[in-house]
């Protein structure tokens, strides 16, 4: 069962090449790496990607000739896809080498639809650190599975979990393809896109299998950890408007908890508090205005 790897690229280019390396380092040979660059403006990049081409026969490249934004270069990829599962990788992060194999023991069990493997974080420069936040996502997750080394979760208890507070990471999720072409990433957001293709597929009755091997290396750089669309309120727009959704369509479920925790979306009103520092330093005031109501109203 071939696995691809969709890798959507933009941005640093060492850190795209050691990616790259990452997954063509997989013990499991069975994949398919597909590139899809969105334009980067670097004119030594074609010449790379057409020889990673030429030299293994499981390598795609392309390149978009109008760039599509994050949102739009997903999308892209998902209409590549042509086997069982998929990866949608990030251009800056790192595939342990047993990664392939654990998420294809997972999938093992032909029920699940989403594998959320072990993940640590790194800085800019390669080296694991914890910061809070992937400390609360720790939590989450262990409060959702307990100590077992594998879970395999659904329906209102994950929705539930994930309300919360996300804590899943991702790039380093795998995915049942048809499961992801049935929803696909809903065209509204650019933020929570992900979470809300997870929460389509766990409301369609998709389960997860969460493994705690570490196989993947989820980059956050020390000095980048807030973007703009944070600071400036947008972010938390997006994800008011997401948990808005999400409660019309766990009531609809009649997933009551689901519904309440939605309603309170509990991190991320904690996560925008703890950026008002930030926003009164930069002197950001019509954010600083969207991150406090974003904080104190559920």
């Amino acid at each position: 069962m071939t696995i691809d790897v969709m890798l959507p690229y933009y941005g640093d280019v060492a850190m795209m090449k050691a990616a790259v390396e990452s997954v063509l380092a997989q013990e499991d040979r069975d994949f398919r790496l597909t590139i899809v660059d969105d334009g980067y403006p670097d004119e030594n990049l074609p010449a790379y990607f057409n020889g990673l081409v030429e030299g293994d026969d499981r390598v795609r490249y392309y390149r978009n000739e109008v760039n599509l934004g994050a949102n739009g270069n997903y999308k892209k990829c998902i209409g590549l896809v042509e086997h069982d599962i998929v990866v949608i990788m990030g251009a800056d992060d790192i595939m342990l080498p047993n990664y392939l194999g654990t998420v294809r023991k997972a999938f093992s069990d032909p029920s699940v639809s989403i594998v959320q493997p072990g993940v640590e974080v790194i800085d800019e420069n390669g080296k694991v650190y914890e910061p809070l936040g992937d400390k609360v996502k720790t939590y989450l997750r262990h409060k959702l599975v307990g100590g077992s080394s594998e879970a395999v979760v659904e329906g209102e208890a994950i929705a539930e979990s994930l309300m919360v507070g996300d804590w899943l990471y991702f790039p380093s999720v795998a995915w049942r393809a048809d499961a992801v072409k049935t929803h696909d990433f809903r065209p509204q957001y650019d933020v929570v896109q992900d979470l809300a293709l997870a929460t389509d597929i766990i409301l369609a009755g998709g389960r997860m299998a969460v493994v705690s091997t570490v196989c993947f290396q989820y980059r956050r750089h020390r000095e980048s950890d807030s973007s703009v669309r944070a600071l400036d309120g947008r972010r938390f727009a997006e994800e008011r408007a997401f948990f808005d959704e999400c409660v019309r369509d766990f009531t609809a479920k009649g997933w009551n908890s689901a519904v309440r925790a939605a309603k309170w979306h509990l991190t991320s009103r904690l996560n925008a508090a703890s950026l008002t520092p930030k926003v009164i330093q930069k002197r950001m005031w019509p954010g600083l205005r969207k991150l406090a109501v974003h904080a104190v109203r559920p």
